[in-house]
């Protein structure tokens, strides 16, 4: 019998399209990208797919017995090396055939384990990890599909050899086999095209953008909500709120749950309902893990409204030109700009203690690959000076065997996206500058 989730309780309809696209990808033998702001519920997507019998079953009908999902949080594992993550997919199949209840599986997959895990070497380990995928899509025939949640807190950790490691799976099981990435951006956007290389043909351009309301959803959590305070949630304070949210999930949970300890009289009217929302931490809380999602040029369109910003439509917070979630727009008024949040020539540093980049008092190296990582701090380290390509090339790529590969349009590939993740506007930096026929200066 599996063990019950949060997300078994689910309606059945939950991210309904969402999921039929999905399995389409899943079908077809490939694999896919899951985009969205935080808060939306990408989690409890992936969870629906893991945990929920109803929703699988609405899906796949009584096929479903033969897929078979394993939930990942990589949030676990954000800062470990390739080896860990190759011990933590096989723990985390080992733990989804428990929970299924698939007592045979389990107990030959725990003897791989147990037999690899003993070297404590990579080769060895990832050795193990190949007779599991012969054994269960093979042998078994189930298709398994690995659910990486919460993947962009791993991308600084990123090496090709994850992605190699991939498409080594994948090969032995062919049509059995896929991954389904949770991220906040796609990987196109974060990451070189050569770290995923290996796999691009399975995931490039496969990506689902999860829409800001899931209305199953949100209305399972409002009544499990009241179930829990054994009250009624006043109507006319529900669809106030569901405005201000646009039906966000995770944001229309915490103002309800604020709303309800408040004296009715504050919150009668809208204008105060949105003071005081604000004034939540919780709520707060949430639209900063909004607004810390995006890059720095995505945040100056919410301030200048200057430079489009495609992606933003693409996540939905933006539609029309119009901010779709009205709470978020007022934080930005009042907390953003009103605070000076937001400021132009804030100073990028490195801090050896911990070997961390912040530009301000906020740490980015978290958002960076090591490419960009190892870019950034070069610069930094030799700011104001003109840097001609074969030094930075020698600088980022040179732990390789060699750098004769490594082309100017790699390279320049690269510094437009550490651009985006640290500039303003990319396209008119004010920190890596290009010095035309000679190379790129890094200014404060």
């Amino acid at each position: 019998m599996e063990t019950e989730h949060f997300e078994s309780l689910y309606p059945q309809n939950s991210r309904f399209e969402e999921i039929e696209k999905i399995l389409k990808f899943i079908k077809e033998g490939n694999s896919c990208q899951v985009v969205s702001i935080p808060g939306v519920g990408r989690s409890n997507l992936l969870g629906l797919l893991s945990y929920n019998k109803k929703v699988r079953l609405i899906h796949l009908g009584e096929n479903q017995k033969n897929f078979h999902f394993v939930l990942l949080n990589f949030s676990e594992i954000r800062k470990r090396p390739l080896f860990d993550a190759n011990k933590f997919i096989f723990l985390g199949i080992l733990d989804s055939l428990r929970e299924r209840g698939l007592k045979k599986e389990y107990e030959v997959i725990n003897n791989y384990f147990k037999e690899s895990i003993g070297f404590n070497d990579e080769m060895v380990l990832f050795a193990g990890l190949k007779k599991t995928i012969d054994y269960l899509c093979v042998e078994r025939n189930l298709k398994l599909i690995l659910l990486f949640d919460r993947f962009e807190e791993y991308i600084p950790m990123l090496t090709n050899e994850f992605f190699a490691n991939l498409r080594v799976l994948r090969n032995r099981a062919k049509y059995y086999f896929s991954a389904v990435f949770s991220l906040n951006k796609p990987l196109e956007d974060v990451t070189e095209p050569m770290l995923f290389a290996d796999f691009f043909e399975y995931l490039a351009e496969k990506i689902i953008y999860l829409p800001i309301l899931d209305k199953p959803g949100l209305d399972f959590r409002i009544s499990y909500l009241e179930k829990i305070i054994n009250k009624k949630v006043d109507k006319k304070m529900l669809d106030e709120i569901s405005k201000l949210t646009a039906g966000h999930g995770r944001l229309t949970i915490l103002s309800l749950e604020s709303a309800l300890t408040a004296e009715k009289k504050l919150i009668s009217e809208n204008n105060q309902l949105i003071t005081y929302l604000l004034s939540q931490r919780p709520v707060r809380s949430s639209l900063f893990s909004i607004w810390n999602s995006l890059n720095p040029s995505e945040q100056q369109y919410f301030i200048d409204n200057k430079e489009q910003q495609p992606f933003l439509e693409k996540i939905f917070l933006v539609s029309g030109g119009k901010v779709t979630i009205p709470l978020f727009g007022e934080f930005i008024k009042n907390a953003i700009i009103k605070s000076q949040t937001v400021k132009t020539g804030l100073k990028l540093t490195v801090d050896e203690n911990t070997n961390e980049i912040k530009l301000g008092e906020g740490v980015i190296s978290d958002n960076l690959t090591s490419s960009e990582f190892k870019l950034l701090k070069f610069l930094i380290s030799q700011k104001e000076k003109i840097l001609e390509k074969e030094d930075i090339i020698n600088a980022v790529w040179g732990n390789q065997k060699t750098t004769l590969g490594v082309t100017d349009q790699a390279l320049d590939q690269l510094i437009f996206r550490l651009r985006k993740k640290i500039e303003n506007n990319p396209n008119s930096p004010i920190h890596i500058l290009t010095v035309k026929g000679r190379g790129f200066k890094f200014v404060d």
